[in-house]
């Protein structure tokens, strides 16, 4: 009986001792980052600057498993355009701390809230997110329409999704699903990443993450909390603040399907809608140039 449960007890500790194997973010790693870090209230985040520094400001968020990297073809697009950009990684991802909490709309928040306090930005922001970013942008710019110019949403989340069935069952039953996607998730995304349409640079930068101390979890937390909300009261508030919002889709995305366009055009008649023609929900690595000449239009046409 004793071995029973010894064996018992080692099938439920092997991925949780996998992930003890994974390396933390440490302080010998920094010096490689492209960026700064800025001590928050809820841990050290990484972030950069990037075009020319008068330039008009947006604020890039990335979404649920892919750094800040995942905007270099866009954030490059827009500094060659006099746009200052902004982008940071999100707790548990790219060098930012793996902080503790559940990871829902106040917790990212406060990430971003703090961000800009360091970075003395107060106004006329223009917020740039993508997937799960899309969502703390869309929380942000509804709690804070006076100081929010403009929000960019590269396939945003918080209005439709598809989601999995190992996604869905480990978000929902807690222990069970904690275990399942300390053992699973890992393999599951990597075989997502080597056969997706990126290119191997992209893919290396992806598949690092998997080795980081803290991904996992903050990738589970995040499913559990910022992704469960649907936004449409957010949507609504910021229709009728006046924000103008740019919502830009891939035709392909199997992830946030094209018919969310058509829910955001009702929560948000006044939302306006590219689509890419193509495009999966790699949108930003893959159609990154695409994307950044039409949210060039639309900051340009704000600026004059």
């Amino acid at each position: 009986m004793l071995w029973l449960i010894a064996i018992f007890a080692a099938v439920v500790a092997v991925p949780f001792l996998l992930e003890t194997r994974r390396r933390p973010v440490r302080a010998e790693l920094y010096p490689k980052a492209p960026g700064d870090f800025a001590r928050l209230s809820q841990g050290v985040t990484h972030y950069r600057w990037i075009g020319p520094t008068r330039g008009p400001v947006v604020i890039a968020i990335h979404g649920l498993s892919t750094p800040s990297p995942v905007w270099e073809d866009i954030e490059n697009g827009l500094a060659h355009q006099g746009f200052r950009v902004l982008s940071y990684d999100l707790y548990g991802r790219g060098f930012s701390d793996a902080a503790p909490g559940r990871q829902g709309r106040d917790f990212f928040l406060q990430q971003l809230n703090d961000l800009l306090a360091h970075e003395n930005l107060t106004q006329d922001l223009s917020l740039m997110g993508f997937s799960m970013g899309g969502s703390i942008a869309t929380a942000f710019a509804a709690e804070h329409p006076d100081r929010v110019k403009q929000v960019i949403l590269v396939a945003p989340a918080g209005i439709q999704a598809n989601e999995s069935q190992f996604s869905a069952t480990c978000r929902r039953i807690p222990g069970f699903g904690d275990w399942l996607h300390a053992l699973l998730a890992a393999k599951r995304l990597r075989v997502g990443i080597n056969s997706g349409p990126t290119s191997d640079d992209q893919k290396t930068m992806q598949l690092h993450e998997l080795k980081r101390r803290g991904f996992l979890p903050a990738i589970l937390s995040s499913r559990r909390g910022m992704l469960m909300d649907i936004q449409e009261t957010e949507h609504r508030s910021i229709a009728k603040s006046g924000i103008p919002v740019l919502a830009i889709w891939g035709t392909k995305d199997r992830v946030i399907p094209i018919s969310a366009m058509g829910v955001l055009a009702r929560w948000n008649p006044k939302a306006l809608h590219e689509t890419v023609a193509g495009a999966g929900h790699e949108l930003p690595m893959t159609h990154g140039e695409k994307a950044a000449d039409l949210i060039a239009t639309m900051l340009q046409d704000s600026i004059r």
